[in-house]
């Protein structure tokens, strides 16, 4: 008998339903909230009453584009946690909802687990051990992935995440929110002429704030000089910034790759989108020998494909959750 799981997630501003049928995906959607661009940021309230407006179509496209009645679901999936509370919330109660209704388990997901476990959403999947580069808005971590559950996180941010360098950067910019992927757009039409610090941490761990302060000086004392400076020079100082951003990653990424002699290296997460990480882990792939292992761009950023895919797995240890579950806002790994 087949299994067929729904992944419901919602733990940002990204309303989205996967479904799946016995390992393989057969319909990933995604409702995304543009208005958070007119605040230069997510507004929590707002994100979550659009979750309201946008879970039910959401999910029943879903179900039709896979050709799949509610009724034939063995489980349904969902983001416990990290996240916004209140997007959790609705993402949550949908869920238990849904398979109180339906009378099958349901069956709880971390979030930062699912954007690791992405990589089993399609071929190659990497070999067990594999390092995993998870980089987000707000997570950035190298994590040590023992099986499909039993996973350690041995260096992880100590204040920003790669994500928000991007972001706010951007707003000193000027450029619109979420300024990962414009950075990204107009780095690719300019040259990384402008050096920025890197910071010099120990260990595996990242920080970003340093940096973060370092690009506010150089913009404040450039733009004193010349008015026009930002604009006059945008494609210079983005790819600039994403290609020190890029370098912080990959210097800690190959220095865990030598400590543990690890060789299948993936990335996961919004960040792993960009064109800059991506080419920059293939290169490193060549140089060291490395199997790489990089996500299509659906399985990037928040999407319930990930969500389904590690629901699947649980699913198949009957590791399931009670109708009493309730989601978690900040939730350990």
């Amino acid at each position: 008998m087949s299994i067929i799981i729904l992944g419901i997630e919602s733990s940002c501003d990204d309303t989205a339903a996967a479904v799946l049928k016995d390992g393989k995906i057969l319909s990933n959607l995604v409702a995304s909230q543009a208005v958070h661009k007119l605040y230069g940021g997510i507004v929590p309230e707002v994100a979550s009453r659009a979750h309201q407006e946008n879970i039910v179509p959401v999910v029943d496209l879903a179900l039709k584009k896979a050709g799949v009645k509610k009724e034939e679901l063995s489980a349904i999936a969902f983001t416990k946690g990290p996240g916004l509370i209140g997007s959790l919330i609705v993402g949550t109660s949908f869920s238990k909802a849904l398979a109180l209704g339906l009378g099958i388990p349901l069956v709880e997901v971390h979030h930062m687990q699912a954007h690791v476990l992405a990589h089993f959403a399609e071929e190659p999947k990497p070999s067990f051990p594999f390092l995993c580069l998870t980089v987000s808005g707000g997570h950035t971590q190298i994590v040590l992935v023992k099986s499909h559950f039993e996973m350690e996180v041995i260096g992880q941010t100590l204040d920003d995440a790669a994500g928000e360098a991007f972001d706010k950067s951007g707003k000193m910019m000027g450029l619109d929110y979420p300024a990962g992927p414009v950075i990204d757009k107009l780095a690719k039409e300019g040259r990384p002429r402008f050096d920025f610090p890197e910071p010099k941490i120990k260990g595996l761990d990242f920080s970003f704030s340093g940096l973060k302060t370092a690009i506010l000086y150089f913009l404040r004392d450039q733009v004193k000089q010349n008015p026009g400076f930002v604009k006059d020079h945008l494609a210079d100082i983005c790819a600039s910034i994403q290609e020190r951003i890029v370098s912080i990653l990959m210097n800690k990424l190959k220095k865990a790759a030598r400590e543990t002699g690890i060789q299948e290296i993936a990335i996961a997460g919004g960040v792993s989108a960009n064109s800059g990480l991506r080419h920059a882990l293939e290169e490193a792939g060549k140089q060291n020998g490395w199997n790489t292992y990089i996500p299509k761009l659906e399985f990037c950023t928040d999407n319930a494909a990930m969500i389904a895919v590690t629901g699947y797995y649980k699913f198949l240890k009957k590791d399931f959750a009670g109708q009493d579950v309730s989601p978690v806002a900040r939730m350990g790994f």
